[in-house]
């Protein structure tokens, strides 16, 4: 194999000639490297064709005779060297030895990041018209602190690099050979379908059954397993947004994301569905919407919302409404409803639960999705899309490289699903996606921005009315034992006003709760009238100590800085005025003299709006803002929210860019591959997993269930005796990770003590305690009736 390098720069010194002349000696089993210098070629001035230079046409020669070309590529001020831009545009002018040629990037620099920017301009610019080359999609080499890299012989020191430049030049050498058609483009695939949608959440749900509605054969693929698919669809508080009239909402939606500007065709296809979901509710999920502004009434069990829309302020905010699908909120009623959906439509839609994609299959050519690679019980499984696929990944939010990179915190605790890793984001950056909303993300919490620091991998909790948080002798510090935000906020996911813009309160690496034994009192009384706090183990958790400065040390902050803290607070109470925030003097208490004490929080995420960006017909566009071929995107992932949020708005994306997605893909020509295997095809998790265990019963045993769990069924196994409950078993249940789970083991208990279902609702899980109340109540029914088994 014969390969052509060119240096990119004209410089005397320079770490990327090091590097291709290693490669040159590194590979030379594997290929013949030619290095070659650019410091001969002549400013570009469009000459006559006949007057183009020499050395212009021997380096076109060499490309044109060559099996792929090397670019080393430094970065000058976050750009290409203009040398390197001259040559490209003599070889773009009458000669053309880049068209179609496989083509690598390399680069060194001297700082960390590694010629990063320089990479994307020149990938750009090779893809331009008239330059036509083919750049390795991946495989991005970009060598760090370049002037420690290299021992005097010129060769690499360092492992990792080593390994990773053998691995993208490896990924280079089968790119060259499949392009040329020496190695086969045929894939193993072991499964065929016409729409692949990845992503079992409300978008992705909508997209498999609009996809299946018009005709298409679909696999619908989550990471989650069964039980705990639905994304953060399901963790929502099922509010979709909508308004009547299409003019206010485009004044309204305009002013949300100011400064930042959507297409204007995007905007308008999501906020013409948006106008829309009354009527979508109705035609497409069979029921008569519920308006939060005309149908919602006193004690009706949803949150109490004094505004519809979450900025009253701006333009157009009138018109904003929410859609119901029925009297009831935060108990995933949208979500089982959109679940149902898939599962009437089993002939069409097959369920992969517990599977996890990896890579989009693209043709190196066209740039056309292909299919995609999935890992199935640790099997990796290639399976085809005839007609396209759909990205309904969801964020990235438990993904901490990437929160690190984008969102300025190397853990934020997740408050909807474990699941969302941010594969959607790395799958789509793989294939040339443009990227956009990256830095976007929504909150919640316990106080704005904030929830209580809870274990690896676990959920935290969402609690919106907890005064004694806020109210008393209790304040919120950050690292360095200072107040940071006031902790009455009135908060709009997370966001509160500071000096002008809507923010979530700055990152911390451990911020406290801190409170005296008063407030600490006022606790304990309001565990001792209600049974239980909002937080069970908020006791459990307290750090205390006798003095400030002792509590300091307990939880790693300055003692000085906690001591004039308090101070500050102290004073601000006694003058009545908060001076450094604001706070309401009428919330605010001094604190006594000890003991202290102090809870860990931790910043938290309810979900990131960033992706691939797509356009009004929900296909996702490379750098170039041109479509790829096959390739669609919904929800989440790549929202369209690009600054202020309004809450119910992801929602209504699911169900208008999952509609779009799904009937686009469905739609879109098919890519001619005859595939005829079918190994694979067949497969229903979901379907699977609903059908009714065989769960045995002794003598006065019955069984119940209820569909309002949070995750769906939940099945009660009942021993129920003379009039009495003597046993209550949660059998089969979805509910989720953390709070959910302690209904199940909780509740039962509470039921038979009491004998009675009417119990007080576990604190935070009150759809799984009502759930498990109906289970009861059902099985009870049956006992009384004398059936043993309930369908």
């Amino acid at each position: 194999m014969k390969l052509i390098a060119l240096v990119g720069t004209t410089a005397a010194k320079s770490y990327n000639r090091n590097l291709l002349h290693y490669m040159q000696r590194h590979f030379s089993d594997q290929a013949e490297i030619d290095v070659n210098e650019i410091t001969d070629i002549p400013l570009f001035n469009e000459p006559d064709q006949s007057a183009v230079p020499s050395t212009i046409h021997a380096l076109n020669d060499k490309i044109s005779h060559a099996d792929g070309v090397i670019i080393g590529v430094p970065e000058y001020d976050h750009a290409v060297p203009a040398a390197l831009k001259n040559v490209i545009e003599w070889l773009s002018y009458g000669l053309h030895p880049f068209a179609n040629k496989p083509i690598m990037l390399v680069g060194t620099s001297l700082g960390v990041q590694g010629t990063c920017r320089a990479q994307e301009e020149l990938r750009n610019i090779l893809n331009a018209p008239g330059v036509d080359g083919i750049v390795l999609p991946g495989n991005e080499y970009m060598l760090s602190y370049a002037q420690k890299a290299f021992n005097p012989a010129g060769d690499l020191t360092q492992a990792g690099s080593i390994d990773f430049l053998e691995s993208c030049f490896a990924h280079f050498v089968q790119f060259i050979k499949t392009l040329q058609g020496s190695t086969t483009t045929k894939v193993d695939w072991q499964a065929n379908y016409d729409v692949i949608v990845l992503g079992f959440g409300g978008a992705g749900a909508t997209a498999a059954r609009f996809a299946a509605d018009d005709g298409a054969k679909v696999l619908l693929v989550d990471t989650a397993p069964f039980g705990h698919e639905g994304g953060n669809t399901r963790y929502s508080a099922q509010h979709v947004v909508t308004g009547d009239s299409l003019e206010k909402l485009t004044a309204y939606y305009q002013a949300l994301g100011a400064p930042f500007k959507t297409p204007a065709k995007t905007l308008n296809a999501y906020l013409t569905g948006m106008s829309r979901i009354p009527d979508y509710f109705q035609k497409y999920l069979g029921i008569k919407a519920v308006s939060w502004k005309h149908d919602i009434k006193p004690g009706d069990a949803v949150a109490v919302k004094k505004t519809m829309a979450e900025y009253p302020e701006l333009p157009g905010s009138d018109t904003v409404d929410f859609a119901l699908v029925h009297k009831r909120d935060k108990d995933a009623g949208l979500w089982k409803v959109l679940r149902k959906e898939v599962l009437n439509r089993t002939a069409n839609i097959d369920v992969w639960l517990a599977s996890r994609a990896q890579h989009l299959i693209q043709d190196p050519v066209s740039k056309a999705i292909r299919g995609v690679q999935i890992e199935r019980n640790h099997h990796l499984v290639n399976v085809h899309a005839n007609h396209g696929v759909v990205l309904a990944m969801g964020g990235f939010e438990n993904n901490p490289a990437l929160t690190e990179t984008y969102l300025h915190s190397h853990h934020l605790t997740p408050l909807g699903t474990l699941y969302n890793r941010g594969d959607g984001v790395r799958m789509a950056q793989e294939v040339g996606a443009k990227m956009w909303h990256m830095t976007n993300y929504e909150s919640h919490g316990i106080l704005p921005g904030i929830t209580f620091k809870e274990g690896p991998n676990e959920r935290g909790r969402q609690i919106e009315q907890w005064p004694l948080l806020k109210h008393g002798s209790i304040f919120v510090i950050a690292d360095d034992g200072t107040r940071y935000f006031p902790e009455d906020a009135k908060h709009r996911h997370g966001h509160i006003q500071t000096h002008g813009s809507w923010l979530i309160p700055m990152m911390n690496q451990h911020p406290y709760l801190v409170f005296d034994q008063h407030q600490y009192a006022d606790f304990k009384q309001q565990l001792a009238d209600r049974g239980r706090l909002p937080y069970p183990e908020f006791m459990d958790k307290l750090v205390k100590a006798d003095s400030i400065a002792e509590l300091a040390a307990q939880i790693n902050v300055p003692a000085a800085n906690l001591e004039q803290t308090v101070t500050d607070f102290n004073h601000y109470t006694e003058v009545g005025r908060d001076y450094a925030f604001g706070r309401d003097p009428q919330t605010m208490r001094a604190l006594d003299a000890g003991p202290y004490y102090a809870i860990a929080a931790a910043n938290d995420v309810l979900n990131t709006q960033g992706g691939p960006q797509r356009n009004e017909n929900a296909q996702i566009l490379d750098t170039n803002d041109q479509p790829i071929p096959h390739l669609f995107g919904a929800g989440e992932l790549g929202g369209i929210v690009a600054n202020c949020y309004q809450g119910g708005g992801n929602l209504a994306e699911c169900l208008i860019f999952g509609k779009l997605a799904g009937e686009s893909a469905a739609n879109t020509e098919a890519d001619g591959e005859l595939v005829t295997t079918t190994t694979a095809n067949g497969i229903n998790d979901l379907a699977d997993g609903e059908s009714a265990a065989n769960i045995p019963l002794k003598p006065d045993q019955f069984l119940g269930s209820s569909n309002s769990g949070l995750g769906g069924k939940v099945v009660v196994r009942v021993t129920y005796h003379d009039q009495a409950i003597q046993n209550v078993e949660v059998v089969q249940h979805h509910e989720s990770e953390d709070v959910g789970l302690v209904a199940v083991s909780k509740l039962p208990e509470e039921i038979v003590a009491a004998n009675s279902t009417d119990v007080d609702a576990i604190s935070g899980a009150s759809a799984s305690s009502r759930a498990i109340k109906e289970a009861v109540n059902d099985a009870i029914q049956h006992a009384q009736r004398g059936t043993a088994v309930h369908n």
